[in-house]
């Protein structure tokens, strides 16, 4: 499962290991990626409740493979979910990987979730995890809200938290502003949001104007654009550029080089079925 930063990724998770608990499913849940080959089994190990410490590699999978495979004996579930995957190593993922062959000739005996930002997809189409790839058997991508999704959640955490009228403190108009520069991203929402009722509070007034959220989006920065991001536009501006400059020489040159020669010049324009050939 992946998902641009704030969009609530790790909530799911916790909603889910949740269910997990609720239906005597064992999961380990490795939070932080920023673990060695062994770590990463030592953790895992640990979060099953077995022993790991002074284990040798080779000894933790033993370990692993011994407790899944009761589980399953059992007709009990085992996963194993992964947040912020994307900054997982090439090294640990391929432990994952070598997880995964834990199975019977019927089914898999160990699930595995990986969860990280759109990063992960690029990280998976690496030439040297392509065999990680391939056992990928759902994709899931967690997107932003909609305007109107941003505004049914808005007025439904205020009738949560005791609003009768949620349009009367937050209007359509309001709204509208907090999805421009939230984009939709319910962390930025909640930010906004949460600042806007301590500035009406602050204010005493009962409404919060668009206005409002425009002078707190610009008090959180929300507008700046990163300078890395106005490089890579600048970068990718300019090679466009430098490619149309040599377009423009070569077909200078070409002609230079037809009316030399005294002869006619056949040359292409365009692509694709706007192709077609010119002379000179």
């Amino acid at each position: 499962m992946t998902g641009e930063v704030g969009t609530g990724k790790t909530l799911l998770v916790r909603c889910l290991l949740r269910l997990l608990a609720r239906a005597n499913v064992a999961y380990a849940y490795v939070f932080n990626p920023l673990l060695s080959p062994l770590e990463f089994l030592q953790y895992i190990a640990g979060d099953f409740q077995l022993p790991a410490a002074g284990k040798s590699k080779s000894e933790l999978l033993l370990e692993l493979s011994s407790f899944v495979i009761a589980r399953y004996q059992k007709g009990l579930a085992t996963v194993l979910v992964l947040d912020e995957a994307h900054h997982l190593s090439a090294e640990v993922l391929e432990e994952v990987r070598l997880l995964t062959n834990l199975e019977t000739p019927e089914e898999k005996l160990l699930q595995i979730l990986l969860v990280g930002q759109p990063e992960l997809d690029a990280k998976l189409d690496s030439v040297s995890l392509r065999q990680l790839k391939q056992r990928v058997a759902l994709r899931s991508c967690l997107g932003a809200l909609t305007l109107e999704e941003t505004c049914g959640y808005i007025y439904s955490r205020l009738r949560v938290a005791g609003s009768a009228e949620p349009a009367a403190c937050f209007p359509t108009e309001t709204i509208a502003e907090i999805y421009l520069h939230s984009h939709g991203i319910p962390r930025l929402i909640n930010t906004l949001c949460e600042n806007a009722l301590i500035h009406a509070y602050g204010r005493q007034v009962h409404s919060i104007s668009p206005e409002h959220i425009v002078e707190i989006a610009a008090d959180l920065r929300l507008n700046v654009v990163h300078p890395d991001a106005v490089e890579k536009r600048h970068d990718g501006h300019d090679m466009e550029v430098e490619h149309a400059a040599r377009t423009l020489l070569d077909i200078y040159d070409r002609l230079r080089r037809a009316r030399d020669a005294g002869g006619d010049l056949r040359f292409k324009v365009g692509t694709g079925a706007r192709e077609h050939e010119s002379y000179i």
